[in-house]
């Protein structure tokens, strides 16, 4: 017997709540790559960056090709190599993502007046400020729009080549193609857009949630985890660990933390045990008790 589609569970959904945010991100993102990318001819990689070099080349042609409707078409055909991979819920995702893009980009193109006009430099940092910005808010959310990412997977599918690379090498190879229709003048300048557009992505996407994972390794360890947990309110796990060099069994103490924490953390450790270890490493986002909650 065929089990009941759960109507409330699909409401009550993470991606459904977030779908405001997600249209939001899209809209914005839109709305930089017509104000400042696609009028400068800056392909910043990526689909988007492709479809901008096709405009150009069917403007010369005569044709009207709109980049938003080129983007919903190359994703769409992409998608249907990856679509097992992916299941049902990732299809949603990616199709939901880079149709909103497709659609704000040639909605807001013919009412948008183009800024920052033989300024390569200007146009490149606010572009891809402004649409890291909306690409962050949608990744944010769990969503894509499809572009590098797919194409990535395809490819590394084939050739086992790590997906983050081939991600970098297709933009910088769509970086490169434009340099013959527009100039390489501006394929630099997209270049830097699309390095600025990576980082205020990751930005938005995990600054927020950024933590630090503390290890510590102190004969007075117990005292240290007391204060972690009773005075600082934090988790504190004990991992078994060896010294090779020692030979002594020693517990090794895990903590994740604020940023602003870890002063506090560094104190209570220099009081208990000055000749304590500490190692300390960045975590992009923490989930569970404590932290962020886990939704579906």
């Amino acid at each position: 017997m065929a089990r009941a589609i759960d109507i409330q569970r699909i409401i009550r959904s993470r991606f459904v709540r977030d779908l405001p945010l997600v249209a939001l991100g899209c809209a914005i993102a839109a709305l930089a790559v017509d104000v400042f990318m696609v009028p400068q001819g800056l392909a910043a990689g990526g689909l988007t960056g492709l479809a901008t070099i096709v405009a150009e080349l069917g403007r010369r042609a005569g044709l009207n090709l709109p980049v938003g409707t080129q983007t919903i078409v190359m994703n769409a055909v992409l998608l249907l190599f990856v679509l097992r991979t992916g299941g049902a819920r990732y299809a949603v995702q990616t199709i939901t993502g880079f149709v909103l893009f497709g659609f704000f980009t040639d909605l807001f193109a013919p009412f948008v007046a183009p800024l920052g006009e033989r300024d390569l430099m200007l146009c490149a940092l606010w572009g891809g400020i402004i649409s890291g910005l909306g690409y962050g808010l949608v990744f944010r959310c769990g969503v894509n729009t499809g572009g590098s990412d797919t194409i990535a997977q395809i490819i590394s599918r084939k050739t086992s080549l790590p997906v983050g690379s081939t991600v970098m090498a297709i933009d910088v190879a769509v970086c490169a193609a434009s340099a013959p229709v527009f100039s390489l003048e501006n394929a630099l300048y997209a270049a830097i857009a699309m390095v600025l557009m990576g980082m205020v992505v990751d930005r938005v996407v995990d600054g927020a949630d950024r933590r630090r994972m503390a290890f510590v390794i102190s004969e007075q360890h117990e005292r240290i985890a007391d204060d972690v947990m009773y005075e600082m309110g934090r988790g504190v796990t004990e991992v078994q660990a060896r010294g090779v060099w020692s030979g002594k069994d020693r517990p090794m103490l895990l903590i994740i933390l604020d940023r602003r924490e870890l002063s506090i953390l560094k104190t209570v450790v220099a009081e208990h045990d000055p000749e304590a270890i500490v190692f300390i490493a960045d975590v992009s986002e923490a989930i569970g008790e404590g932290f962020k909650e886990l939704n579906a």
